[in-house]
């Protein structure tokens, strides 16, 4: 194919903030359609982007035969159905996180895509940051020796633009499939996925009614490693801050900013890649590369990183610790 033709449905501040913006600029790419409940958004993005063709009606979107791939960037209600429609009309699917609301749902999505023999990846934009990659390699390198123990944390305040999260109907849950599944994805694609064995949660909701507002805990892996995270809308905080930390038998790293020190010679180096940029480069490069491995996969340049089973079985771990906040014990996982 000379161009990868991409329908985008869903046009909320993350579609127009980085996916419009990214894929219209890529060559190898052309947004044929887009597609919004609100008929006067799609209309105003269509023409915003020189877009020409837009829907209200994702259904008759994806029916038709010129789109290669749908993005998926609604609230995480709409994603199975959305899904599900794309890969019967024949199309690749990039949905944003989480890949859906349950386990359940999951699980139909990773299967129809086995059964229409689709590819659909999943939204986890921080595996793309340079950073992370950085951080990536000195642990599969050995660099920090054996990790034991891993401390994450994501602090954001909720907006007007994104109000639906508090809704359990529409995001299956609060701040932890919000903010916190990314401290858990981005934990276990550093650790080469471990196998989660326990978790234990206790969350709040002093700011929200259905869903949780602050959600602590931990995991720990079936390899020993264990992982604490802290993931809130609501911490009284002067300022949002994103956290990720190892601490391995032969030294240290962490994300935001980027700092690894590691054992020499019995002392504690620091060996930090001299290059840094600013928090929001980074997270706008992690939009840039993620979307840009989505198309080469579509185009068949290489396989596809964070898929649906890898999201099934996050989705799995995601259930049990809903469980022990709920029932206020520690859930092993089978």
């Amino acid at each position: 194919m000379e161009k990868v033709r991409v329908g985008i449905v869903g046009l909320g501040w993350v579609a127009q903030i980085f996916h419009l913006p990214i894929l219209s600029k890529m060559d190898d790419v052309e947004i044929v359609a887009v597609c919004d409940k609100d008929k006067s958004r799609a209309k105003f993005i269509a023409e915003r982007f020189g877009i020409n063709s837009w829907y209200s009606d994702y259904e008759e979107m994806v029916k038709r035969d010129d789109l290669h791939a749908v993005d998926i960037c609604t609230s995480t209600d709409a994603h199975l159905p959305v899904a599900l429609a794309a890969m019967q009309g024949g199309s690749d699917v990039f949905v944003e996180k989480p890949i859906a609301r349950h386990y359940d749902e999951a699980l139909k999505m990773s299967e129809a895509a086995k059964e229409y023999k689709r590819k659909i990846m999943v939204g986890m934009n921080n595996r793309f940051r340079p950073d992370a990659m950085i951080l990536k390699s000195f642990i599969e390198g050995g660099d920090l020796g054996k990790i034991f123990y891993v401390k994450a944390g994501w602090l954001r305040k909720l907006t007007a633009d994104n109000a639906w999260l508090t809704r359990k109907e529409k995001a299956g849950g609060g701040v932890f499939l919000d903010l916190g599944i990314v401290l858990l994805d981005l934990s276990l694609w550093m650790l080469a996925f471990p196998t989660v064995h326990r978790v234990s949660a206790k969350m709040f909701n002093h700011g929200t009614k259905n869903v949780e507002d602050t959600c602590l805990g931990f995991f720990e892996m079936k390899n020993g490693i264990t992982v604490f995270f802290e993931s809130s809308w609501a911490f009284q905080a002067e300022q949002d801050f994103f956290y990720c930390e190892f601490f391995g038998s032969e030294g240290s790293a962490k994300l935001n900013p980027l700092q690894i020190h590691k054992q020499l010679h019995g002392s504690l180096v620091n060996v930090t890649p001299a290059k840094s940029e600013t928090p929001q480069n980074l997270y706008k490069k992690s939009y840039e590369n993620e979307l840009k491995h989505f198309i080469g996969s579509v185009r068949g340049f290489h396989k596809i990183v964070s898929t649906a089973e890898e999201a099934v079985h996050r989705m799995k771990v995601v259930e049990a610790l809903y469980k022990s906040a709920a029932k206020r014990k520690e859930i092993i996982i089978k």
